[in-house]
């Protein structure tokens, strides 16, 4: 079979390397430059590929597409090919194809890497043979042309959902929908909710599905869409669904029929109630994987937080300095801010995704006392927290933003990274502004 492969970074390499494994002619094409890391790849292991741009003739060529999650719906090319009657796969639904392990798949708006990681941590430390892939290191094509793992634990996203058409997790899990990525959905909700809700389409009465009986927008969904898992649902307050918080004790509560589970929140190494929350999740998940409640409990409190989503990571002269660059929406921004416990000098600001900020008003009377606006789109958060926030100001650089929350900042404060927006005015991606922020904050207080 002839696989043109559009996208040559994590997902595209990956693809490319199982369908060489599968022996497939194989064509990769990219409309940029390729990292060197990946073109070393593709030379090592003998795999043509253009870069720069698209043969349109021998994409079209090819018997099936693999689309990188990167490019959207909208683009011309793909719009070409969609007139031509051409088959496009997402890189997870051609590796689905070629595995019989069960698959755990968590998607969402926010929370999918922690309970991603979290799950694995407990499946991994239960003793199981389980591969973690997706949206956190290798690409799960990647992992099946490489490794035999029995389970796979993956972050999906929605543009990976949005091109699958067999993939079935045993287990999946829908931490939550609110408004991100809306440019690649027509700026339309529903639209985007439908993508994530893709994750149990294919689902079947032995499988399983988590999700957040607390959000709105999800249980809306739920009423429209007719899903044949078995549907299991947690949240913070007590009611029905399957786990729940004890907030008199700081414990997840967990139940099967008349019996009961119970964990320690405070023993882990996480804050906020959206936490608990992703804990919950996780929870549920490894328990319908079959690992031991004894277990689970044993491996809750050596879970680290996650690098770039409301890391610690020092404190300096009595004040404490949290990396959330990972925070791209308002709505992950909220968590972040609600789970501050003492004054915020907040920095935020870059591509604008459509935000709505009205949501944060709130919480920005409340805990913040200096907001600190990075790069040049400013006007949008200006307007927003003008006569909100006591005092705005702003920076065109990290070490910029750094030095003006250093100096503003007094013993019993904390610095908040939670930029609400896209990193790709000033940095490559949300990975290098947080771990800028680390460097320039290390150099600033060492």
């Amino acid at each position: 079979m002839k696989i043109a492969i559009l996208g040559a970074a994590e997902s595209g390499i990956g693809a490319a390397l199982l369908a060489q494994k599968n022996k497939e002619k194989i064509w990769v094409s990219d409309a940029k430059e390729i990292a060197e890391k990946f073109k070393n790849q593709l030379i090592e292991a003998n795999i043509p590929f253009e870069e720069k741009g698209h043969t349109l003739a021998k994409i079209i060529d090819a018997d099936l597409i693999i689309k990188s999650p990167g490019i959207p719906e909208k683009a011309e090319l793909i719009q070409t090919l969609r007139v031509a009657g051409k088959k496009i796969l997402s890189e997870i639904e051609y590796a689905s194809r070629y595995t019989s392990a069960k698959i755990i798949a968590i998607t969402g708006s926010n929370g999918k890497t922690t309970v991603t990681s979290l799950i694995y941590h407990l499946l991994k430390g239960a003793g199981y043979h389980v591969g973690l892939g997706g949206n956190i290191g290798q690409s799960f094509a990647l992992q099946v042309a490489t490794q035999d793992f029995d389970w796979y634990v993956l972050e999906v996203s929605s543009f990976q959902l949005d091109d699958i058409n067999k993939f079935r997790p045993y287990i999946a899990v829908l931490t939550n929908i609110t408004p991100d990525h809306l440019d690649r959905y027509e700026y339309d909700i529903e639209k985007y909710a439908a993508s994530k809700f893709n994750i149990g389409k294919n689902q079947g009465t032995s499988d399983f599905f988590i999700y957040n009986r607390e959000d709105a927008i999800t249980v809306k969904m739920l009423e429209k869409y007719t899903l044949n898992a078995q549907k299991k649902s947690f949240g913070l307050e007590y009611g029905w669904q399957k786990a729940y918080y004890k907030p008199e004790k700081k414990q997840i509560a967990t139940r099967t029929g008349t019996s009961r589970a119970y964990f320690d929140f405070e023993n882990m190494q996480l804050i906020g109630k959206h936490n608990i929350q992703n804990v919950m999740a996780a929870i549920m998940a490894a328990q319908m994987a079959g690992v031991k409640t004894i277990k689970i409990a044993e491996l809750l409190p050596s879970f680290a937080s996650i690098e770039h989503r409301i890391e610690k990571v020092k404190e300096v002269n009595g004040v404490l300095y949290y990396n959330d660059s990972k925070a791209t929406n308002t709505d992950s921004a909220f968590y972040a801010l609600d789970a501050m416990e003492r004054p915020v000098i907040w920095i935020a600001g870059g591509v604008d995704k459509g935000n709505d900020y009205s949501s944060l008003i709130e919480l920005a009377k409340q805990k913040v006392k200096s907001l600190i606006i990075l790069g040049a789109d400013t006007e949008k958060l200006e307007m927003a927290f003008s006569g909100i926030i006591p005092q705005i100001s702003q920076a065109m650089s990290m070490q910029e933003a750094v030095e003006i929350a250093e100096k503003q900042a007094v013993t019993g404060d904390c610095v908040l990274l939670s930029p609400c927006c896209a990193s790709f005015d000033l940095f490559q991606n949300y990975e290098d502004r947080g771990r800028q922020f680390k460097q320039f904050l290390s150099f600033r207080a060492d």
